[in-house]
């Protein structure tokens, strides 16, 4: 079994390169924008109503917002501040992976699925993109952890954490949370065959655990719509926030209704999954039909050394989800934990039952993602976005020096596999966060002309756009929304900026507008990246321009 030395020594290395994105600039859209959304409830001391710019917003319920307001009433409005509740409830997703881990099967299969978790692409990734889905899937395994615990022990304390989580999960992103856990609690209540549990009184009180911790999301949206039938949301009066999130929320995602649909494709997931899992998916493909294989062989009949909650909750999930008109790849980070408990078993089987065969393809495999990993490194730090310190080299030349050492280490197969999986993540999205990000971000327009407003000295408050095109990092990097005005009311206005893309500022010269001063940055829609962008030759060619222009 792996030293705890060398666990401890990885997750710290895990961590740390969290850390390091956590001061990476927000990304456009989804986290400038939950940002924004949190820095308003701060400023505004209004912490019922959810705005998106000038429009109401029921998509999505509250807590994620509150806990970013939460920690920017602490520390200050920063963009590190805001990814902190994204961070603990990773970690909280982990800690909650080797809970679970070790109660379905033993605690070096709870420190391997918490490892796996950490380092899976999506997770890393979700730490600084922050969206709903890090706390989403943070408390949503946790309640999972929990109330399995009650089924196994037959405790209060622990249905009743299950509630409180499941209660935070409802109130960040809605129905989801409760079908991933309704799923995972009946697929393993089926096979375990304990329904008695649930014939208690206890389940009464977690009940009511739950229904008080989202009653402060219920109380908002009840103050925010229920209370307003003559709100106009999405082309639609008489919206009932609370029956949307009871009901409405899931099923227009499924049908493309409101949100709009944006994939018909139905491997869309698993295509997705193929990178999301990295470096870990060659792995959890091969641990998947493992356990369907040997299931048949049981014929689903009970047997205590094994579980059927990771693999019928990947199963089910994955099928639902994958008929949704709607998609985007992270809505797969809810599923990680159970691919990461299902992996560690499958590994941790692999060196038990001796298996060399299996456990030199896997290693062979690791290698050529580590290898491919590396590749990717090079060009990124060389090529892409070239290395411009001194100390870059040093730090890459000593990670690559660490993987190498590792890589002739003389020890177990098994152990170079998890070794050399970590090393992966950890060289891949060290890479990312201290390189490849921070250098990719210099073309995102909002956030740079937030710079350029710092350094002009510029009035936040005179900042206009006459679009309604989003401007989320400029709004939080100025800590002040951009106010819309039509071109009508901006020819009235004096000593003001007006913010515009370049087909903006043709409208402006074709109403009468003039100015005296501009200021331009580039622009690229940053995640959602070109071959013909990331080739330095051809970059310009793929950038458009944000204009910030001064009328007199």
């Amino acid at each position: 079994m792996i030293s705890s030395v060398r666990y401890w020594f990885l997750i710290a290395l895990i961590v740390l390169v969290y850390i390091a994105g956590m001061f990476a600039t927000l990304f456009e859209n989804d986290s400038a924008q939950f940002a924004v959304m949190a820095m308003r409830m701060v400023q505004e001391n209004d912490f019922i109503n959810l705005f998106k710019g000038p429009n109401e917003y029921l998509d999505k319920p509250h807590m994620h917002y509150w806990l970013a307001a939460i920690f920017f009433k602490i520390f200050g409005i920063y963009d590190w501040t805001y990814r902190i509740p994204g961070l603990l409830a990773t970690l909280l997703g982990a800690y909650s992976c080797f809970g679970l881990g070790k109660l379905l099967y033993n605690h070096d299969i709870g420190k391997f699925a918490a490892l796996i978790f950490m380092t899976c692409q999506t997770i890393v990734l979700s730490v600084i993109d922050v969206r709903t889905d890090a706390v989403l899937t943070g408390f949503t395994i946790f309640a999972v952890w929990q109330l399995v615990t009650y089924i196994e022990k037959n405790s209060l304390k622990n249905i009743l954490l299950g509630a409180f989580g499941a209660g935070m999960a409802f109130s960040t992103k809605g129905q989801i949370a409760l079908l991933v856990i309704g799923i995972c609690i009946f697929c393993h209540i089926t096979y375990t065959r304990k329904w008695k549990q649930f014939l208690s009184w206890k389940v009464l009180v977690a009940l009511l655990v739950f229904l008080v911790t989202i009653s402060p999301m219920l109380y908002a949206y009840y103050l925010q719509f229920d209370l307003h039938p003559e709100k106009i949301i999405r082309g639609r009066n008489n919206r009932s926030g609370i029956f949307f999130i009871f009901w409405e929320q899931s099923f227009e995602r499924l049908s493309g209704d409101g949100m709009g649909k944006n994939s018909s494709d139905y491997f869309f997931f698993f295509h997705t999954f193929l990178w999301v899992f990295l470096p870990w998916t060659v792995l959890a493909l091969i641990a998947y039909w493992w356990r369907i294989k040997t299931f048949i062989k049981l014929r689903f009949t009970y047997n205590s050394n094994y579980e059927f909650l990771t693999l019928g909750g990947i199963t089910f999930i994955f099928f639902i989800i994958s008929f949704a008109q709607f998609k985007l790849p992270h809505y797969m980070n809810i599923m990680m934990p159970l691919y990461a408990i299902l992996t560690a078993s499958y590994l941790h089987s692999l060196n038990r039952f001796t298996k060399d065969k299996a456990i030199k393809f896997l290693l062979g495999v690791q290698y050529f993602i580590l290898a491919l990993v590396f590749i990717f490194s090079v060009l990124i730090c060389f090529y892409v976005f070239k290395f411009q310190n001194w100390y870059s080299y040093a730090i890459l030349i000593t990670v690559l020096a660490a993987i190498t050492y590792f890589c002739l280490k003389r020890e177990a197969y098994y152990m170079r596999i998890i070794t050399l999986s970590v090393c992966s993540s950890l060289l891949l999205n060290g890479v990312l966060n201290m390189q490849f990000y921070p250098s990719l971000l210099k073309y995102q327009g909002g956030s740079s002309m937030a710079q350029k407003v710092k350094e002009n000295d510029i009035d936040v408050t005179a900042i206009y756009k006459f679009s309604e095109s989003h401007s989320w990092a400029l709004d939080f990097y100025n800590k002040q929304p951009v106010k819309i005005a039509s071109l009508s009311e901006l020819n009235d206005k004096k000593d003001i900026w007006v913010y515009s893309d370049d087909n903006g500022l043709k409208e402006m010269i074709a109403s009468g507008l003039d100015w005296d001063k501009q200021l331009t940055v580039d622009q690229f829609r940053i995640t959602r990246l070109q071959l013909k962008f990331l080739k330095p030759a051809t970059r310009a060619k793929k950038l458009n321009k944000m204009h910030l222009v001064h009328l007199y």
